[in-house]
């Protein structure tokens, strides 16, 4: 497979270039140098059968990996039973949406931490379950499921809580978002060592096979004593975490994850910087 970087969702100059529809994203990123592209169904799924079949047909001729976010507002830990329906027809939607677009991976927000952790963990897996179940009786268990790593300390999401959500069946996967865990523990990655934690506790819970092809998020973060406030681009250096330390381990570890840039308004720019900075990495420890 290889490491493969790309952006979530579209950068301002794509427009400024004068492209309108997201048909046109695999060529305009295989032509920067990028391999990923993360559609997000942010705020509900609504993409036609027609521009679902026509992106699915460019990325494939542009050699363009499709994955895909679902809808924010998911919750698999709600008190409320409606919320609980919602959240897995919200799922079951994306993807539906998905296989339409050919796309590999499905990242999604786990829900909310209201209840004691333990209990909504404990519900979170069992509406999940039923998801899987739901997923494969209607043939579309081959999109890897990402429960995500969250930016809020309220929130269901800690590494440790999505890595026990991908301990339920072996075809999940981690979507490990580093700014989030940046922002939720306060500034976590100073240092190496910091992401060699982090990427030790994934193989602990999961394995290497699965470890080393997890799905990544990375972007600049700014945060408060809650955690996560907003995303920041690259060039915002006053932000971080650092992407440096973690592309040295992903090369030396033989790591393949799909890393996507959350970057404001310039992700495939920042994509393609953190393409560069993990080339440069490998360029250098190549030598020593």
């Amino acid at each position: 497979m290889g490491i493969k970087f790309g952006p979530s969702g579209i950068s301002q100059s794509f427009y400024d270039e004068g492209h309108k529809s997201s048909a046109e994203m695999p060529e305009w990123l295989h032509k920067m140098g990028l391999e990923a592209y993360e559609y997000s169904f942010s705020r509900g799924v609504r993409i036609s059968e027609k521009l679902a079949l026509q992106l699915k047909e460019n990325a494939e001729k542009f050699n363009i990996t499709i994955t895909i976010h679902a809808p924010y507002y998911i919750n698999l830990a709600a008190a409320e039973e409606e919320k609980i329906k919602n959240s897995k027809r919200y799922i079951i939607e994306s993807l539906t949406a998905g296989n339409l677009m050919g796309a590999k991976r499905l990242t999604f927000h786990p829900g909310s931490a209201s209840l004691d952790r333990r209990e909504a963990l404990d519900k979170a897996k069992r509406v999940l379950k039923e998801v899987i179940k739901e997923a494969d009786d209607l043939g579309l268990g081959h999109i890897t499921l990402c429960p995500e790593t969250m930016g809020k300390k309220n929130q269901l999401g800690t590494l440790e809580e999505v890595l026990e959500l991908c301990q339920l069946d072996e075809r999940l996967l981690p979507t490990v978002d580093f700014a989030h865990l940046h922002a939720r523990d306060n500034g976590r990655f100073k240092s190496i060592e910091d992401y060699e934690e982090v990427l030790n506790t994934i193989e602990k819970y999961l394995g290497k096979d699965r470890a080393k092809i997890i799905h990544v998020h990375f972007s600049r973060i700014e945060f408060t004593e809650q955690g996560e406030k907003r995303h920041w681009t690259l060039l915002d250096k006053e932000y971080g975490p650092e992407f440096e330390p973690l592309a040295q381990l992903f090369y030396e570890r033989n790591m393949e994850p799909i890393v996507i840039c959350e970057s404001r308004e310039r992700m495939a720019e920042d994509a393609l910087e953190l393409k560069r900075i993990y080339q440069e990495v490998a360029k250098r420890v190549s030598k020593t």
